[in-house]
């Protein structure tokens, strides 16, 4: 997975869990793309300290990650939920009874993840 994607997802599920300091440098660096140059003169510290607090929150996220694994389970449950979408389609062409029993163990699959 992009880098970048990667660092949304793990905020987007875990952002709320970093100090109110965390989650505004790293929003800064990673969704408003601002330097380390322009994020250290905004909030009064070095570069090298927004760099290690960016690293720091990579970690934290990924710690959190490895220990709950809930990007992980979305993902399979998105990829599980396209297949179903795409043998809903295939089962509208061709009436084929295959894609509705699919659809059904999909679906199964999704609800035991849950």
């Amino acid at each position: 997975m992009e880098k970048i994607v990667e660092q949304g997802l793990l905020y987007d599920f875990y952002g709320e869990l970093l100090t109110e300091h965390q989650r505004q440098i790293y929003e800064d660096v990673v969704f408003h793309d601002l330097s380390a140059s322009e994020i250290a003169r905004e909030q009064g510290i070095s570069r090298q300290g927004v760099h290690d607090l960016v690293r720091r929150c990579d970690r934290i996220l990924e710690e959190y990650e490895a220990k709950l694994q809930l990007v992980a389970k979305f993902i399979k449950i998105r990829d599980k939920v396209r297949q179903i979408q795409t043998a809903a389609d295939e089962y509208l062409k061709t009436g084929d009874r295959e894609e509705i029993e699919m659809i059904r163990r999909l679906s199964g699959e999704i609800s035991s993840t849950l």
